[in-house]
């Protein structure tokens, strides 16, 4: 990746809407309020939305020097009521869009935020709360008696319930191809040009960069992927007016992060989920797909690890893996009417030329490339057929659809009916599921940014060289995707992705030099931070599309779910069926108004009046489209010749079109992450530290026993737990730790024998389990009279720890070559060492020189010189020491001169 190319970052992040009779001014400014931008909306149209942006970067002197002039221009007489002429009345971090009903407009701001995550420095937020602004002076509004209840319904959507946005990182967009973008060769990149818009005068415009000898830095803002976005039709009336940093695009899912501490070396566990915009809805009102081939329930999973000790996306380590979920891609439905737990399934129109299937796997070729691997998890075998139809229809379609396909980039169908495994006795369903996942991940690959580890060249895993995606000279890119689904996409769904996602989570650590083998067990305190985060996930897509919270769970499927999770289950299965039945019809209604799918119109139908939606997602039943696409060649032109490669991250003109890019100086505040993260101008706690706050594998997952392995891959027993600390809390508090450090038990020992002599490799991964559990010592705490704390260590046998015993006296002849060892071990250091002064001359100063001891090249033990240190480096060191220990020193003149201009560029 080249350096000189960085995200943007949007400028605009702090606002404050100040209002007069007759406009409202948007002022916003960055973090360090020193550039500002300006938005003046008009309040006296009824019914129009007039909004000017006069694209002038302003400094805080101007901002209050114009405010001022506002006031005072709109001041009443003396003496009347409201004798100021602007108040200030709302702050807000972001603008989500504006919206119209029969009235006027609205303006919709972000009140509150939450950090969430942090990836590579930036900063993800989640929506806490909003405000509605209704923009037209009370003078000039025009009443319409059903406007209430419009933004009732609209407001039904709670904005602060799993919305999320970013000012830097296209949360649309997988890391793949924000950092693909980032590696495109320099030549290809053009600076910014006025096509939409003339902008004004901007005294931060790229003048003389290219005569600075390469100190411009390329700042690059993609195009955000609309199918994710979910207030684009709210910001579609001033997408073209106004400058890019007013533009905050959201998603809808979930986002989740957690740190991996790796004997002190953190490492970050990101979970982002993008719900679909197209075709969203409620549980039994979208099934199937639309006639554009978007599908009910579509969510794309991404799981994302970096090495949180270097931050840079250009020499940080980072890697990503991405899996979807979506509803079966056929004209399906099901009939609520009748009131019954599963109510039957009907294809709606008969597709033998499986035309939106194809429209719904070609959108998969261009953003993800190939193989595209489908995981069905619906029952195959049946009393009565209920499932297997859309089983049925969808190997027809595939069939169909993989004729015209050449083979190496066929579509791959896998049929698996997790429910009849999951109710024998017979068989382990996670076992069956981690073999699928290896095969999966193997045909996938994942993404990496940095080449493979010297190590795994030296020695290489088996695993590791049956790994497919696609290889480049700075790593590794994932190509093709793994689609899951079952019926709901709920339950099965997410423990199948839960699987996949841990092989993967195995092959990252890997492939970043964290573990000897792409390997994970079960009970360690990765997998388990990895299961709450996944389980957090499924709770909450499940409470966005099915009412409730998921009813089975990793541990159901595991079979060691406590006897009281039975009547969590048949709760959330109560839950689920009550929301379906009489809450579903409301929200599907604020959510076709929210997303634009409907808009309210003098003389058309209300919402409410609709007996159904279909007309509204269904385009085709009101016009026929003027082209038709080919029943052969049913992919989008292109694609086929870039595969396995994704097309939406080949560098072509089309992709670059979609792509905003300005040159910097590479200190601006626009493209220096470093600002953006520290935030330096800012007084910061550690109590308020997001990095400190969230969940911790060493904290939270790791048992509070002395003398326990803190390696987070050693696998724990039962008992072994982080809860263990705080059992004299509440009951509240010890059900919330325990949902988060709940251990996990191996199977049954019957299971495990039978699913030991299945077709999967189970059998190695017990071995390295049984390896890696011998590492840890075993450690008893008992509690005396004195309430002291007596540590006893279990001493275990030679023979039970090295594999030999070692109580017998070594042979005369092992002696003897033990002592030749030594000796030329002795011999060959003392030569390195006097070879080394004749030639100390040679080396420079402060320079840590590696002499190897033994004369191997390669896995070799190393002297270390330490570097020597200046006076004036020792003196900075102790200064340091004695602030921290209290003892301040007395301030010199330059550091008044510089506290004074401090001063004077911040406040004056």
């Amino acid at each position: 990746m080249p350096a000189a190319a960085a995200l943007m970052i949007s400028s605009v992040q702090k606002l404050v809407l100040y209002e007069t009779r007759a406009r409202y001014f948007l002022v916003g400014s960055n973090p360090a309020e020193t550039k500002y931008r300006v938005l003046k909306i008009d309040r006296t149209e009824p019914k129009d939305l007039v909004v000017i942006d006069d694209n002038h970067v302003y400094t805080q002197q101007e901002v209050r020097e114009l405010l001022g002039r506002l006031d005072l221009g709109n001041r009443t007489k003396i003496g009347q009521k409201g004798s100021s002429g602007l108040s200030r009345a709302v702050s807000a971090f972001g603008v989500v869009g504006f919206v119209r009903f029969l009235e006027g407009y609205y303006i919709v701001l972000i009140t509150k935020r939450r950090k969430m995550a942090d990836i590579g420095g930036h900063a993800i937020y989640k929506i806490e709360d909003t405000n509605m602004i209704y923009i037209p002076n009370d003078s000039v509004r025009v009443t319409h008696p059903d406007e209430a209840r419009y933004l009732r319904i609209f407001q039904n959507v709670d904005l602060s319930s799993n919305f999320y946005f970013s000012y830097s990182y296209d949360l649309s967009h997988s890391l793949q191809y924000n950092l693909t973008v980032l590696r495109m060769p320099l030549e290809t990149l053009k600076t910014e040009t006025t096509q939409t818009r003339q902008e004004s005068f901007d005294i931060f415009e790229d003048e003389g960069l290219s005569t600075q000898g390469g100190s411009g830095v390329f700042g690059i803002c993609s195009k955000p992927y609309e199918k994710y976005v979910w207030n684009g039709k709210l910001l579609e009336a001033v997408k073209n007016t106004v400058h890019r940093d007013w533009l905050l695009y959201i998603i809808h899912g979930f986002c989740g992060q957690s740190k991996l501490l790796i004997y002190g070396r953190p490492i970050y566990v990101t979970l982002i989920a993008r719900r679909s915009s197209k075709f969203a809805g409620t549980r039994f009102l979208k099934r199937g797909a639309d006639c554009e081939g978007d599908v009910a329930n579509e969510v794309e999973t991404e799981q994302i690890l970096y090495d949180a000790s270097v931050m840079s996306f250009s020499v940080g380590s980072y890697s990503s893996y991405v899996q979807v979920r979506g509803s079966v891609p056929l004209y399906w439905s099901q009939d609520i009417s009748t009131m019954m737990p599963k109510p039957p399934i009907t294809l709606d129109q008969g597709d033998p030329f499986a035309h939106v299937a194809a429209l719904h796997f070609d959108q998969m070729l261009q953003r993800f490339g190939s193989p595209i691997i489908i995981l069905n998890l619906v029952k195959e075998r049946e009393k009565r057929k209920h499932e297997r139809i859309l089983s049925e229809e969808l190997v027809a379609a595939v069939t169909y659809l993989n004729q015209f396909l050449p083979p190496e980039h066929a579509i791959i169908y896998i049929p698996w009916d997790m429910a009849k495994y999951t109710k024998s006795k017979l068989c382990n369903v996670l076992d069956r599921l981690n073999v699928i996942a290896e095969s999966v991940v193997k045909k996938t690959g994942f993404f990496v940014n940095r080449p493979d580890s010297y190590c795994s060249i030296l020695r290489p895993d088996e695993k590791w060289n049956e790994l497919g995606g696609y290889v480049v000279s700075t790593g590794r890119l994932q190509t093709g995707v793994l689609r899951t689904n079952c019926v709901d996409c709920l339950d099965r769904t997410n423990t199948a992705q839960f699987m996949v996602g841990k092989c993967a989570l195995a092959y990252q650590l890997y492939s970043l030099g964290l573990i000897d083998k792409p390997n994970l067990q079960f009970d360690t305190d990765a997998v388990r931070l990895f299961e709450e985060l996944y389980e957090d996930h499924g709770d909450t897509l499940s409470l966005q599309y099915g009412g409730s919270q998921l009813v089975h769970r990793v541990k159901t499927y595991r079979k060691i779910a406590p006897w009281t999770q039975h009547s969590k289950d048949i709760m959330q299965t109560l839950s689920r069926y009550y929301s379906n039945a009489f809450s579903d019809a409301d929200r599907q209604d604020s959510i076709n108004l929210f997303l634009g799918v409907f808009k309210p119109a003098e003389g058309k139908p209300h919402l409410w009046e609709l007996p159904t939606d279909f007309y509204l997602h269904h385009k085709n039943t009101l016009s026929l489209s003027q082209t038709k696409r080919s029943y052969t060649y049913w992919w989008t032109t292109g694609v086929l010749k870039h595969l396995p490669l994704p097309f939406d991250e080949v560098a072509c003109p089309e992709n670059r079109r979609k792509l905003t890019v300005k040159k910097f100086h590479k200190y601006d505040e626009e493209i220096d992450i470093h600002n953006e993260f520290f935030r330096p101008y800012e007084l910061s706690s550690f109590d308020e530290t997001f990095c400190l706050a969230m969940t911790n594998s060493t904290r939270d997952f790791m048992p509070k026993n002395v003398g326990i392995d803190p390696s987070p891959f050693t696998v724990r027993k039962p008992d072994e737990t982080g809860k263990s600390v705080l059992e004299n809390k509440s009951n509240r508090e010890e059900t919330v730790l325990q949902r988060k450090t709940a251990a996990s038990a191996p199977p049954p020992p019957s299971e495990e024998a039978v699913s030991s002599s299945s077709e999967d490799d189970s059998g190695t991964d017990k071995e390295d389990e049984g390896a890696v559990s011998q590492r840890s010592t075993p450690v008893k705490v008992t509690d005396a009279g004195d309430n002291t704390k007596i540590t006893e260590n279990v001493v275990q046998s030679t023979k039970d720890v090295y594999g030999v015993n070692l109580s017998d006296v070594p042979s005369e002849e092992d002696l003897t070559i033990y002592t030749r060892f030594v000796q030329l071990g002795q011999s060959q250091h003392k030569q390195d060492k006097s070879s080394q002064q004749l030639c100390s001359k040679h080396h420079l100063d402060r320079v840590i020189n590696l002499v190897p001891i033994s004369a191997f090249s390669q896995d070799n033990i190393y002297e270390v010189q330490p570097p020597r240190a200046d006076r004036k480096s020792i003196e900075i060191f102790h200064a340091h020491i004695q602030a921290g220990r209290g003892d301040m020193q007395p301030l010199g003149k330059d550091d008044f001169l510089m506290y004074r201009e401090y001063i004077r560029n911040r406040y004056l």
